[in-house]
């Protein structure tokens, strides 16, 4: 059962900070350099500062970040720059964007669950997770005892029974409301209505988890709780059993995932009579007129086995189409036929591993994932590849089915978009 619990939120105090424009931040992990650094001049007080500390003249090591991002956050609190919830609540929360011309609204709400591992229990993960950022956000929250960005989670809810009641009581409420960076308003209700928050947390109860986004701080969560509870320092009712996520209903309208294409390097300047000798043996070929033409097909055809190939040496199309992948029972012989037949395991395992690497066994494919159709033709342009593959987007059934069966997808097979904000709402874990 999913163990979902409206919570004291630090946040803050808009009446200190102005705007709330100008303290959030995207997640740490999409955030470069010189974002960071304009981050830093937005305003003193952005959670830039404590999410994604930067380097100092005269640090000793990495804890020294750590130390200072969590005196950062004390210091606030003592100012009241950030101001703990009176009551319980949980946090509606809208994100409203455009794409490809349409305008759409993602709907969900900010709670604590439960942590258990992965397999024991509700909780679904779908990507694999590394070591480095964990390491990072261990340290992290070992300074701060707070979930400082959540964790997005899909739950299914064909009959919208969770986010009603809390949709309706966010009426009474005034928002909160943020601009990013890339145009998306995001607007936050805290809704504390006792009789919703019952509603929507038994609706909850029957639910499974798959996260979406945030796995390297879920698993942080888990061992940030399970190093408390090996030292004593925490029992089972304790906050540190709980970690921040964004929970959002399967089939919300506003729920997308886009495309992640690949830009390939590392591979001889390969044309497209190349790509034809390499693939036509498992696969049907015809020439598109440009990238767009082939993304086109695509996109309205839909299907996880048709690829458009670009080889930027001759500035060639190619519109792909999978007519025998049975080597994938060899080539991914430990993984489900789900696994097996997302458009992203084909073209790693099948197109570039197995087929373009026995003619090029001396090639180390190197690459480049981008969302965006003008930097694949921005890459064509440049010959900064030897291979753009334009690949459709996995689907919310891949997600739970695959998830479902305890495996990971492999990476970059989703792009939820837009990015959750950081800095709405903290959980502290004290």
């Amino acid at each position: 059962m999913a163990d979902v619990l409206p919570f004291r939120a630090l946040r803050y105090d808009i009446g200190q900070v102005g705007d709330l424009t100008d303290v959030v931040c995207p997640p740490y992990d999409v955030i470069d350099q010189a974002q960071q650094n304009e981050l830093y001049k937005k305003h003193p007080c952005n959670v830039i500062r404590v999410e994604l500390n930067r380097d100092e003249p005269g640090d000793t090591g990495p804890d020294d970040r750590y130390a200072r991002a969590a005196r950062y956050f004390r210091q606030w609190q003592q100012d009241g720059v950030l101001m703990r919830e009176q009551d319980d609540a949980l946090y509606v929360y809208h994100q409203e964007f455009e794409w490809e011309g349409r305008t759409y609204v993602r709907k969900g709400f900010f709670g604590r669950l439960k942590l258990e591992e992965f397999g024991k229990g509700c909780v679904y993960p779908h990507e694999q997770t590394l070591s480095g950022p964990k390491k990072d956000r261990l340290s992290l929250i070992r300074a701060c005892q707070t979930n400082l960005s959540p964790v997005f989670g899909l739950y299914p809810d064909e009959e919208g029974r969770v986010q009603a009641p809390l949709e309706t009581a966010a009426l009474k409420v005034t928002p909160l409301v943020a601009q990013d960076h890339l145009g998306v308003t995001h607007r936050m209700w805290p809704v504390t209505d006792r009789a919703a928050i019952q509603q929507a947390v038994e609706a909850m109860a029957d639910k499974p988890i798959f996260i979406a986004d945030g796995h390297h701080r879920y698993e942080t969560g888990c061992n940030y709780r399970n190093e408390l509870l090996a030292e004593g320092k925490i029992d089972g009712s304790s906050p540190a059993n709980y970690i921040l996520m964004m929970f959002i209903g399967m089939e919300d309208p506003g729920l997308q995932i886009l495309p992640t294409h690949r830009l390939i390097s590392g591979f001889p300047e390969l044309t497209e009579a190349d790509i034809r000798a390499a693939l036509s043996s498992h696969f049907s070929i015809e020439t598109a007129a440009s990238a767009d033409e082939a993304w086109e097909t695509m996109d309205l055809d839909g299907a996880q086995t048709i690829f458009g190939i670009g080889t930027p040496a001759d500035g060639k199309w190619l519109l792909i189409r999978a007519a025998d992948t049975s080597p994938m029972k060899t080539l991914a012989a430990d993984q489900s036929d789900d696994w097996r037949g997302l458009g992203v395991s084909i073209l790693h395992r099948m197109i570039v591993d197995h087929l373009l690497k026995s003619r090029y066994p001396q090639a180390e494919p190197a690459y480049r994932f981008v969302h965006l159709m003008d930097e694949v033709r921005s890459a064509m342009a440049d010959r900064s590849c030897q291979v753009a593959i334009l690949v459709n987007p996995a689907r919310i059934s891949h997600v739970r089915d695959i998830s479902a069966h305890l495996e990971r997808m492999p990476p970059k097979s989703t792009y939820f978009y837009p990015k959750l904000l950081s800095g709405l709402v903290f959980n502290p874990l004290t």
